[in-house]
């Protein structure tokens, strides 16, 4: 999609968007929350008024049997007197597009007009196909996935403070992330439910930074942050701790695949910190421990980098390089026969105990990063 524009990029300055009169909007993408805020503005844009919008803004379910006419027809009729921008939108359209492609080709390549037009949301685009290459040329092409090597975390600085008036501190906006991984809908839920903690007065341009001690209290369901707690306590080397948290997680419902996603988004930094650790001196190897641990993804606040410094110290470098293949075998076991019950409760009991403390780990709080490398390093 290297002609389309991002929607982060849009919703960063939304107010700055020149929309033109495209004839078909594609958006493309995977992130749900992306296509449902640039639907709120391009409906905004084309139907100011909401009065209006119960008859210029029409949607259809791509997944239902829709005959093209239907949709055609809504976005060619003129309105009697000057108003807003007729739209038919198509959700979950790939379905749809693939049954009405000649048409949408033709839409696509000739110019809107005094008419509507048409918004597809798809999943797939892909781009040397007639259609993509028309609305590459004559309409709009919006990129709804989240780019690789993204910053994400500066997009949420800035979309907290435009959507929910709060300044969030650097590492606060990245302990959100390494808390939630990249859902912006749950990690605009958190900011929403953040915002609505503080008082009335902090909404105004004095509202103060927000450190990243507050995110554990709002990031995720209760049950989540329970979640964080088990893995926190399961790579801390607190094995009975790790199983009683999630025995009682289990017998609140949730399911085992879905707290080993969990786990496995956490314990891949420390395995990803000990391989950097183990590299050669000229090959990239982190100064030390605190760097390995940022570069792999750990929110840069002192409270994580020393909770995940003493945690891959407790691991070793051993262990913790090995971790993902612990996971995968995690994984296996609970989509194979392992999937429910006993079992399952057993497969997760089972990785805990694989990073249970073996032995007391001595920390001297002085000693410097390069004494801390060199316990993780590979002859250790």
């Amino acid at each position: 999609m290297a002609n389309a524009v991002n929607a982060l990029e849009i919703l960063k300055r939304p107010q700055a968007w020149q929309l033109a009169s495209p004839s078909l909007i594609a958006l493309v993408g995977d992130e749900p929350f992306l296509t449902h805020h640039l639907l709120l503005l391009l409906r905004d844009r084309l139907c100011p008024d909401e009065a209006d919008r119960s008859w210029a803004w029409r949607e259809f379910a791509g997944e239902d049997q829709l005959d093209p006419r239907d949709v055609f027809d809504e976005a060619a009729t003129v309105p009697l007197f000057a108003g807003p921008t007729r739209a038919a939108v198509v959700r979950n359209a790939d379905a749809f597009v693939t049954s009405a492609r000649p048409a949408l080709e033709s839409l696509a390549s000739a110019a809107r007009g005094g008419r509507g037009l048409v918004i597809l949301e798809v999943r797939s685009f892909p781009a040397n196909t007639r259609l993509a290459k028309a609305v590459a040329a004559h309409g709009l092409q919006i990129d709804t996935s989240i780019p690789q090597r993204y910053d994400v975390a500066a997009w949420v600085r800035q979309w907290a403070q435009l959507k929910h008036g709060l300044q969030l501190a650097i590492a606060t906006a990245q302990r959100l992330l390494e808390r939630l991984g990249n859902n912006l809908g749950q990690v605009d839920q958190a900011l929403a439910r953040l915002s609505a903690s503080l008082p009335p007065s902090a909404s105004s341009l004095m509202t103060p930074t927000i450190p990243p001690e507050a995110v554990d209290a709002f990031a995720g369901t209760p049950q989540q942050r329970t979640a964080w707690g088990m893995i926190d306590s399961a790579a801390a080397g607190n094995a009975s701790e790790a199983v009683s948290q999630l025995a009682a997680l289990l017998d609140a419902g949730e399911h085992p695949v879905g707290l080993s996603a969990q786990a496995a988004t956490v314990l891949r930094r420390f395995s990803t910190a000990a391989r950097l650790l183990a590299l050669p001196v000229n090959a990239g190897r982190p100064v030390g421990i605190e760097q390995a641990l940022r570069e792999a993804g750990v929110a840069a606040w002192p409270k994580a980098l020393d909770q995940a410094r003493d945690a891959l110290l407790q691991l070793g470098a051993h262990r913790a390089r090995h971790l993902p293949a612990a996971l995968l075998e995690l994984d296996r076991a609970l989509k194979g026969d392992a999937s429910r019950g006993l079992r399952a409760r057993l497969a997760l009991e089972r990785l805990f105990c694989k990073m249970a403390r073996q032995a007391t780990v001595a920390r001297v709080r002085g000693q410097t990063n390069s004494a801390e490398s060199r316990k993780m390093s590979p002859s250790h």
